[in-house]
């Protein structure tokens, strides 16, 4: 007899600005997923907050995974999450697929839902979740442990006032890059060369975050290396975004695709390797699981390898620089899927032996 499917629920939208990136992702991967497999739920959360069964989805997934759209419409008829996440048959498994970039998803508010529902997900627990999304307390464990990062401040709304930009350049400099704490996929970020920029670049990160990272600009490359696992992770082949505008800004990744993406990245035995054991110390630092993109500038001839940040739920359309990275690591889209769900039923089998459950 054939194995069960494992129930896979795919769920993507949510209330961050990366709503419709995350909408991208899901397509793709309901196209991968092994229907042999997988009995696949894709559910969407809009950006009101409202739980809903993709029906358009479904039913275009029950046609041929060939007649899914380029994006997934986060619409359909309400759902009760409690309900939709109890379902299950533990023969075949339940393993949620969270695709929710950015805030109420990539942040460890989903992670926790799940944990109290006693529920598989692919990826990154609650505290690792928080840590990584959250760019000024990743830098503060990341400089306690070590690891190099570019000089920063971190500023709070209720703290600025017309005295913080000029303090900002007398400590750090310019230019600096301005940073909503926690936010993904560049939105909110500005580069600011004076004193009236940066005031401006504040107030545009304060408008996403109330808690902002301002850091000094760093000129060198910009590395990346994509890291699957838990108990041993393992690192990719690194890569290299040379980006066509100032910075590798959202433009740059989503609309305009001028930016270049080499894999594997031009650097000698030496580099790669001090790059890709760089990447499982941040992992293991901020408490990484399943898969995360480790992002660091590389300052040849002055301070190495920089640490810029990690994202516990990076982009995962197949052209992007995380499944990219492990296809010339010789580990397909499919597999890939495969591999962070089977880490997925490992990691929650292994939580619940800890437990009274």
């Amino acid at each position: 007899m054939a194995e069960p499917r494992i129930r896979l629920i795919v769920l993507f939208g949510g209330q961050s600005a990366e709503h419709d990136v995350s909408r991208v992702t899901a397509a793709h991967v309901l196209r991968a997923a092994d229907p042999s497999r997988y009995d696949v739920h894709p559910i969407a959360i809009t950006r009101d907050g409202q739980w809903v069964f993709a029906e358009d989805a479904a039913r275009a997934l029950a046609a041929g995974a060939d007649t899914l759209p380029a994006a997934l419409d986060a619409m359909g008829p309400s759902i009760d999450p409690f309900l939709a996440l109890s379902e299950r048959d533990e023969t075949a498994g339940l393993v949620v697929f969270p695709l929710l970039h950015g805030p109420l998803g990539e942040d460890g508010t989903i992670q926790g839902m799940l944990e109290m529902l006693d529920v598989a997900y692919v990826g990154t627990g609650v505290l690792g979740s928080a840590i990584g999304m959250d760019k000024a307390t990743a830098k503060e464990i990341l400089s306690f442990r070590g690891i190099t990062v570019a000089p920063w401040v971190t500023v709070q709304a209720h703290a600025h006032d017309a005295s913080t930009a000029p303090a900002l350049v007398h400590q750090l400099g310019l230019p600096v890059f301005v940073k909503p704490a926690n936010m993904g996929s560049s939105i909110g970020i500005s580069r600011a060369s004076d004193t009236d920029e940066l005031d401006a670049a504040l107030g545009l990160a304060f408008s996403y975050d109330e808690v902002v990272v301002v850091e000094q600009a760093i000129t060198g490359r910009e590395i990346e290396v994509a890291v699957l696992g838990d108990l041993e992770p393992r690192a990719s082949v690194p890569g290299e975004i040379v980006p066509s505008h100032t910075f590798y800004d959202y433009a740059d990744k989503y609309l305009d695709d001028g930016a270049k993406l080499l894999v594997p990245a031009p650097l000698d035995e030496h580099e790669a390797g001090e790059v890709r054991q760089l990447a499982l110390d941040v992992f293991r630092a901020l408490r990484g699981s399943g898969m995360a993109r480790v992002d660091f500038f590389y300052e040849k001839g002055g301070r190495g390898f920089l640490c810029n940040e990690i994202n516990t739920i990076p982009g995962f359309t197949p052209i992007s620089m995380y499944p990219k990275l492990w296809e010339a690591s010789g580990v397909a889209y499919g597999d890939l899927i495969d591999e962070l769900v089977r880490l997925a039923l490992a990691r929650h089998a292994r939580r619940r032996r800890r437990t009274d459950r």
